[in-house]
């Protein structure tokens, strides 16, 4: 098992990607911290996965946007399991078809609350934890790893979408960044960028013909990835298997940023 006795926590971990990454994770050994914001019912679904794959699980409601509540769960979680050793940032949010200049503040607002800040605030605290853990800032190394998950659109142009896109990229500027900040204290910082993705999220698109055939022609697989191919590369990352990679973008998409200049 990759991931044996390591104690992780998956935001928005009721659905998709995160309760692909939370399930694949208990079966490679993890306790699974699953926080996650309205969806109580998804969030304990993801926790029976855990607990069938024989590995503990802790529930938290909470808002990744908001710094209090960042602080109560991460300290939840490291009460319930003594310790975090990996931190996946899986929450987000997605944006209306509005313009630039048809956009209200009240919406800007959410998405870089949740799709920017909360990474953020997550990487701030896990950070703070692990230097305690190690006895501080570059001292013997907090060890751990962090794993971000942004979206294509870190790389693509967002029209009617731009403040997700803002998002996105500057999730991939966190990792980077962060990479060099944390590297004395031995955590891995790594991002995935997935493209479309079957999930909740996606449903719309991809039930609507018409839509998903337009999908799926700017994509060379023509077809939607699965939330278990975005899992398995995130196990790649939180493990051993990954310890030489930090500050890396991965982008999972079938191929759709490599069309998209001919498209």
């Amino acid at each position: 098992m990759k991931l044996q006795g390591k104690r992780v926590l998956v935001t928005g971990a009721d659905s998709g990607i995160g309760q692909a990454i939370a399930a694949l994770f208990a079966h490679e050994g993890a306790d699974v911290a699953i926080v996650y914001h309205t969806d109580r019912a998804g969030a304990e679904a993801t926790q029976r996965l855990v607990q069938q794959a024989g590995r503990r699980a802790l529930v938290m409601q909470g808002d990744v946007g908001n710094p209090a509540s960042v602080t109560r769960f991460f300290e939840q979680a490291c009460a319930t399991f003594g310790g975090l050793d990996v931190l996946v940032n899986n929450a987000g949010v997605g944006a209306s078809q509005a313009n630039v200049a048809d956009l209200d503040d009240a919406e800007v607002e959410a998405v870089l609350k949740t799709d920017l800040l909360g990474p953020l605030y997550c990487c701030r605290a896990f950070v703070r934890h692990r230097r305690e853990s190690a006895g501080g800032a570059g001292g013997s190394g907090g060890g751990g790893r962090i794993v971000n998950v942004s979206s294509v659109a870190q790389h693509l142009p967002t029209p009617g979408s731009v403040p997700y896109g803002m998002a996105k990229a500057g999730v991939g500027s966190l990792t980077r960044s962060l990479s060099r900040e944390v590297a004395p204290d031995r955590i891995n910082v790594n991002n995935i960028a997935p493209g479309l993705i079957e999930t909740p999220m996606t449903a719309a698109r991809l039930q609507d013909p018409q839509q998903r055939d337009q999908s799926f022609s700017v994509i060379p697989w023509h077809r939607a990835g699965q939330p278990e191919e975005i899992a398995r590369v995130a196990l790649f990352l939180a493990s051993d298997d990954g310890d030489y990679v930090t500050g890396q973008t991965w982008t999972i998409d079938g191929g759709l940023t490599m069309q998209w200049g001919g498209a």
